[in-house]
This record gives C-alpha cells, sequence and structure tokens, in this order.
C-alpha cells in the first residue's frame, strides 16, 4: 500500500472539524403511522411463506413491527406490492435472528411502494434471482448515520436482469444500493445519501446507473471488482445524466479486520464523487460533479489498497476507462485526510497541498503490456471540455513511499478512443 506519513497536524484538525456529518434526515418520519397488530404481522409472514407462484403478498398502509425476517424463497413470478413508501414500513427494530430485514430467492420478483427500516444487517437482500425489479422502495435506518447501521440497504446479488427504480437509500455503514456479482442491471431515478457509498456496482457485466442523486455519503457511487468473489472481473458499466452532490459524509464503516463486515468502503475517503477500482470497461458521461471536497472522480487500481493482488481470472488495473462531458465544480473545503488515498490526494497533488481535484488517476499500470505510461497502456481516456483549467493529477507510485511524483498530465489521456458496450433494453418490461 502507498504509505504516507503526515506531519501537517493543524491541517489535520481542520479537516476533522470539516469532516463531521451534518447529515441527520430521513426520508420522512414513520412513527406516526398507525401499528400493526399482532395478528397482521402473523399474516404477513405467513403470505411470503406460502405464496405460490405468480401470487401477490399485500403490504397494507401500517407500521409492522417484526421479530422476524420476511423470506421468500425459491418462488416465481412474485408481486410484493405495498401501498407507498410513506405507508407500508416494515420495522426490523425487535429482529431476534437473521441479518437481512427482507430475503428473496427466486425468480421474476418484483417489490414496489414499501419501506424497510433499522434491519440489523442489510434491508433487502435478493440472491441467485432472475428478473428482479425494486421500484419505490426506501431502506433505511432511523438511528441516522451510525456504524452500528446495517451493511447494505438494497442489495442483490449473484443475480441477473436487475432494475432499481425509482428507490431510496439512505444511513447504511457500507453501500446504500450495491449490486455484487450479477449481471444485466439498471439503477435509475433513485437517490442515496448518508451512505458510506451512495451506488456501487461490484463484479459486474452490463450495468448502466442514470438519472440518480447521490449526495452526502462517503463515495458517490463506486465501480469495484475484487479478488476472491465467485464472480472474477466485471466489465461494461456506463454512469451518466445523475447528480454526485457534495458527499463529504464522514465514513463510519467497520474497518477491515475488525467484525465480518469489515469491507474495501472503509478506504474511501470522504469527499469523494465517482471511484474507479480494478474497474474493466466503464464510460462516466453527462454527470453533475459538484462540491466533493476531495476529488470528483478517482481511477485506481486495487494495488492501492495494499492488499493482496493475484487472483484466478482477476486483474488488479483499472483499465478502458472513458470520462467525458461532465460538470465539475470543486469546493473550497480541505481535502479528506482521515483515509490513505485522501492524504495522497490532498498532499501530493499536482495543483499544491490541500486543493481538491476533478479527476485524479493513480498511474498503476501493467508493465507486462508497456514499460512506459507514456504510451497510456491502459486506455484511460479522459476528453473533458476545458481539462486545461482543472485540477488534474496523475500520481506515480511505482517506486511506493520512496518516489511519489504528481503531474498535470492530462494530454497523455487524450486523444484516444474506448468503446464500452452496454445494452438493458431486454429490462424495458421489468
Amino acid at each position: 500500500m502507498v504509505r504516507i506519513n503526515l506531519f501537517f497536524s493543524v491541517l489535520f484538525l481542520f479537516c476533522l472539524a470539516s469532516c463531521s456529518s451534518s447529515s441527520n434526515e430521513q426520508s420522512f418520519d414513520s412513527s406516526k403511522l398507525p401499528r400493526a397488530s399482532q395478528e397482521q404481522v402473523d399474516k404477513l409472514v405467513e403470505d411470503f411463506i406460502m405464496v405460490e407462484d405468480g401470487g401477490t403478498i399485500t403490504i397494507a398502509p401500517l407500521f409492522y413491527e417484526l421479530k422476524t425476517q420476511l423470506i421468500l424463497d425459491n418462488k416465481k413470478n412474485i408481486k410484493i406490492i405495498g401501498s407507498g413508501m410513506e405507508e407500508s414500513v416494515l420495522s426490523f427494530r425487535g429482529l431476534n435472528s437473521g441479518g437481512e430485514g427482507v430475503k428473496i430467492v427466486g425468480n421474476n420478483i418484483l417489490l414496489e411502494k414499501f419501506s424497510i427500516e433499522d434491519a440489523p444487517g442489510d434491508g433487502v437482500k435478493a440472491q441467485h434471482t432472475d428478473g428482479i425489479t425494486f421500484r419505490e422502495i426506501n431502506v433505511t435506518w432511523t438511528n441516522g448515520d451510525k456504524s452500528k447501521n446495517g451493511t447494505y440497504a438494497i442489495y442483490p446479488v449473484q443475480c441477473k436482469n436487475v432494475v432499481i427504480d425509482n428507490c431510496i437509500a439512505s444511513h447504511s455503514k457500507d453501500a446504500g444500493i450495491y449490486v455484487g456479482q450479477s449481471e444485466n442491471i439498471i439503477v435509475k431515478n433513485s437517490l442515496a445519501f448518508g451512505n458510506v457509498a451512495g451506488i456501487e456496482i461490484e463484479n459486474c457485466d452490463n450495468a448502466e446507473v442514470f438519472n440518480n442523486v447521490a449526495r452526502d455519503n462517503s463515495g458517490g457511487i463506486l465501480v469495484f471488482n475484487l479478488p476472491g468473489l465467485p464472480k472474477a472481473d466485471g466489465r461494461g458499466t456506463k454512469i451518466y445524466d445523475n447528480e454526485i452532490i457534495e458527499n463529504n459524509h464522514e465514513n463510519f464503516a467497520t474497518p477491515l479486520g475488525e467484525g465480518p463486515n469489515g469491507n474495501t468502503v472503509t478506504m474511501i475517503p470522504p469527499g469523494s464523487g465517482i471511484v474507479l477500482l480494478a474497474a474493466k470497461e466503464v464510460e462516466i458521461f453527462n454527470n453533475n460533479i459538484v462540491g466533493n471536497k476531495t476529488t470528483g472522480v478517482a481511477i485506481a487500481s486495487y494495488q492501492i489498497t495494499g492488499f493482496p493482488s493475484e487472483a484466478p481470472n482477476w486483474s488488479p488495473y483499472s483499465r478502458d476507462v472513458y470520462i467525458h462531458g461532465n460538470h465539475y465544480e470543486r469546493t473550497l473545503k480541505i481535502p479528506d485526510l482521515s483515509r490513505e488515498l485522501g492524504q495522497l490526494i490532498s498532499v501530493y497533488n499536482a495543483h499544491g497541498k490541500g486543493k481538491t481535484q476533478d479527476i485524479v488517476y493513480d498511474g498503476i499500470w501493467d508493465t507486462s503490456i508497456s514499460e512506459k505510461i507514456e504510451t497510456n497502456p491502459m486506455k484511460i481516456c479522459i476528453q473533458e471540455e476545458g481539462i486545461e483549467n482543472m485540477h488534474f493529477t496523475r500520481f506515480y507510485l511505482m517506486d511506493g513511499d520512496e518516489n511519489i511524483q504528481a503531474f498535470k498530465d492530462y494530454e497523455l489521456f487524450q486523444n484516444c478512443q474506448v468503446s464500452v458496450s452496454t445494452d438493458v433494453s431486454s429490462l424495458a418490461s421489468l
């Protein structure tokens, strides 16, 4: 890992003050809703167990206090329909066993118009499901932004044909909207706030993320490829027409090595708009990237984490990245110093200490392709209008801490073309 020894104590104290979170907002107040009777709660639990293929589970406009998970196991063509996010609420604050609030396994499942609160683990998890749609689903933790909150709010993993539409995810200690090891994905028209990561696409193929708002997270939108997972390298993600605003929230993720839910997002510096880590074939365009105090876009290899970077059928490098047509506005806040990547950006960037960056590239490349980065071996293509006036930094980290360098040489990454192909037209009917 790039280890950076800092002796800027005054700057660090200033940053700590500026990093404190002011976001305790909830999407609405559920305390005023009428409470479901125990009979109504038991009936809902039974409906999840007993529903037959092709059936519909109706969630009445009530506040359900649940002490058990809701599990839909190996069912097909099921609709789970509430009366609205602000009217049908499933609370798992009293859950005595299990991690997820709602757990789904099956095919062609629709979840629509209800909220989930205070699950001890994930809010709603779908796994091994072909055809899963989340529409007008709200998942949150009423404790606000605390490390004892659940891990993921909306969490499809190892799924196919995933649609997340008009959803709200807030206050998760990992990712609000997380899609992992899946293929054929749309995330659209949704809001993620107060999470460590707002929206994360991890080890996935063929994903489009558009018309969303990611604000007041530690990192707005992430595209990761991590080693050692059942699905190795994912590729083909388009991120466009999103509002990625002031993602300066403190990072309250469980640190790696401190419990079963420690995750790589603990390393994301507050103030990160979009972060690519070992990402493949990603196009980022037409986004509004404003007020993220550390960097608007970060392009990084997995080596920067310092963890082992070898695994079967997986590469640690970010490559084939095309960034164009985005709007950036830098903040006047001090960049993050609580995470090592933030320290690197703040202290060693090419525009002076303490300067927010629009785009950073860690500059770690595969030397088996080229001995020189000047050939742009990882095909990082940046075609932003007015880039000569932007804060762009390419780092040199190949010698570790002994020889950290920063360059403004954006010209190396222009005049190139990368084609990122996605096709989610088959999801239009979901």
